[in-house]
């Protein structure tokens, strides 16, 4: 039987294994986990985080797609950690409901998460926000400039106005390639997500905001209201107290609900509008 030692990276999953044990104990300081949290973490790879997560929260749950892995992670686990649950599924079809299940503790999520699944990772998550503590990621550092960015900034986009409308977003440290095995080509960096207990602009119609959202920033380089002009009618768009001869990067996310709000009321009044 192999052992997690020499299990190999495999890049259809994009493996890169966390192996600096100072920036490991860092993560864990960060997340600061606790005995009675209910703590899952997405992808423990050959388990580097999963063992400290494990001596201060024994009834952890992980996620891990790479069925090879799963062995040799109760191999090395569950004879200390009797309590351990390791789900062999992909994280992005996973129902996180299902570790609330006559629990009413909230969700605590942590992972090193592969580049190339990170934003509908955390789009998915989302979903879940209402069940949420808060979420301790590893993600390239231009996707944490991106979900931190401010409005006006270049950075700022679709991912940065949802995931502030329903977190608030800490950038933590970055972490360079040569802690990883095999080196990722690109710098890391840790962000702490923690959903907003009550959202501070919520929106009328979720999925009108994400349409307006989406419109948006596929076409950037106009000014919203040009941008929006197949989703709005004119007077829609100019009936709000925003300027909206501005790029969409130059609009906050309380600018947004409040023009999908506009909309949203201007719909439920049954006004015509254009699509």
């Amino acid at each position: 039987m192999g052992t997690l030692l020499n299990h190999q990276a495999r890049k259809r999953f994009g493996q890169n294994f966390l192996e600096d044990e100072g920036v490991i104990e860092r993560i864990v300081k960060s997340i600061h986990p606790r005995a009675t949290d209910n703590l899952v973490e997405i992808g423990p790879g050959k388990g580097a985080i999963t063992e400290h997560l494990l001596a201060a929260c024994p009834s952890l749950n992980v996620i891990e797609l790479d069925r090879d892995l799963v062995p040799l992670l109760l191999a090395r686990f569950i004879a200390r950690y009797p309590e351990f649950k390791i789900h062999q599924s992909d994280a992005l079809k996973f129902d996180f409901n299902s570790l609330l299940s006559g629990d009413s503790r909230p969700l605590r999520v942590v992972g090193n998460l592969p580049y190339n699944i990170s934003t509908p990772l955390i789009f998915h998550l989302l979903e879940y926000h209402a069940q949420v503590q808060d979420m301790h990621f590893m993600l390239q550092q231009e996707v944490v400039k991106r979900l931190a960015a401010p409005a006006g900034i270049k950075a700022y986009g679709r991912l940065s106005v949802m995931v502030q409308y329903y977190c608030q977003v800490e950038s933590l440290f970055d972490v360079p390639p040569e802690c990883f095995n095999p080196a990722p080509k690109v710098d890391s960096a840790i962000v702490r997500l923690t959903p907003h207990p009550v959202l501070p602009h919520p929106a009328r119609d979720i999925e009108l905001l994400q349409r307006l959202v989406n419109v948006a920033f596929q076409q950037r380089r106009k000014t919203l209201r040009n941008a929006l002009k197949q989703l709005l009618p004119v007077d829609a768009i100019e009936s709000v107290s925003i300027d909206t001869s501005v790029r969409p990067e130059q609009v906050s996310v309380a600018e947004y609900v409040a023009l999908s709000n506009e909309l949203a009321q201007q719909l439920e009044q049954g006004k015509p509008h254009e699509h």
